[in-house]
C-alpha cells in the first residue's frame, strides 16, 4: 500500500474496491485485538489481586513452618534435625510439573506441585522416641508453605507472560486505530475525490459534445432549409419550352 505522502494509487473503482476490503478487514482487527485486550487485562487484574493474597499467604505460611521448625528442635533436645532429615531424603517427595493454560488464545504456563506421601516413609520414623508428632506437624506446615510458593511461582509466571502480551496487544491496536486505518480512509478519501473529478469532467465534456452536435444539427437543418428552398424556386421559375404566356413580354 502506497503511503499517504507517496505515490498516490490510481482512480479508479478496483482500487476503491480493493481498498475498502482492506479497510473492513483492518476494521474488524482492531475490534477483535481491542476485545483481546480487554480480556487480558481483565484477567491481568484479576492475576494482581491473587498475587497478592498469595504473596501473605506464603509469608505467613513460611512464618509458621519457621515457628514448627523452632519447636521441632525443642522437641529433639534442642539438637539440629536438618542434617539428619536431609540424610534421610532418597527421593524427591514434592514434584512440580508444567501445565498450558490458555487465556484469550494466548497460552500461560500452570505449575501444579504433585505430594508423594508414600516417599517420607523413611523419615516418618524419625522421633520416634521424642517429638515425632511434632516433625509430622512440621512436615505438613512445609508442605502448605510449598504450596502457596508454588502457586505463586504460576501465578508470577503467568502475570509475566500476560504483561509482555497486553504490551504488544497494545501495540498492535494503537498501529490499526491511528495509523493503518487512518492512511486507508485517507487513500479512500483521494480515490473517492478523483473519481469524482473525472465523472465532473466526463459530464462536463460530454455537454460540450451534445451542444456542439446540437448546433451542427442546427446549421445542417438550416442549410437544408435554405437548399430546399432554393430548390423551390427553381422548380416555380417559368422555362422558354413552356406554352404558358408571360405577362412581361410586350407582345
Amino acid at each position: 500500500m502506497s503511503s499517504a505522502g507517496g505515490q498516490r494509487p490510481p482512480a479508479n473503482r478496483m482500487t476503491l474496491q480493493t481498498f475498502k476490503a482492506r479497510l473492513g478487514g483492518a476494521s474488524k482487527g482492531f475490534k477483535l485485538l481491542k476485545k483481546k485486550r480487554d480480556a487480558l487485562k481483565a484477567k491481568f487484574q484479576a492475576l494482581l489481586k491473587e498475587i497478592v493474597d498469595t504473596k501473605l499467604k506464603v509469608g505467613q505460611s513460611l512464618k509458621d513452618g519457621a515457628f514448627a521448625l523452632a519447636k521441632a528442635h525443642y522437641a529433639a533436645s534442642g539438637d539440629d534435625i536438618s542434617s539428619t532429615v536431609i540424610e534421610r531424603a532418597k527421593k524427591p517427595t514434592l514434584t512440580t510439573k508444567l501445565y498450558p493454560d490458555n487465556v484469550a488464545g494466548v497460552s500461560i504456563p500452570v505449575f501444579k506441585m504433585n505430594y508423594d506421601a508414600s516417599q517420607d516413609s523413611t523419615a516418618q520414623t524419625m522421633g520416634v522416641g521424642s517429638g515425632g508428632a511434632v516433625l509430622n506437624a512440621t512436615r505438613e506446615t512445609y508442605v502448605k508453605a510449598m504450596e502457596c510458593i508454588v502457586k505463586l511461582a504460576s501465578l508470577q509466571t503467568a502475570f509475566h507472560t500476560l504483561d509482555e502480551e497486553i504490551k504488544m496487544t497494545s501495540r498492535r491496536v494503537n498501529a490499526l486505530e491511528y495509523v493503518l486505518i487512518p492512511r486507508i480512509e485517507e487513500l479512500i478519501h483521494y480515490i473517492t475525490q478523483e473519481m469524482d473529478e473525472e465523472a465532473r469532467e466526463e459530464f462536463f465534456r460530454v455537454k460540450k459534445v451534445v451542444e456542439k452536435k446540437k448546433v451542427k444539427m442546427a446549421k445542417e437543418k438550416e442549410l437544408a432549409a435554405q437548399q430546399g428552398k432554393e430548390q423551390i424556386a427553381a422548380i416555380d421559375a417559368p422555362s422558354i419550352l413552356s406554352s404558358k404566356k408571360d405577362d412581361d413580354l410586350v407582345f
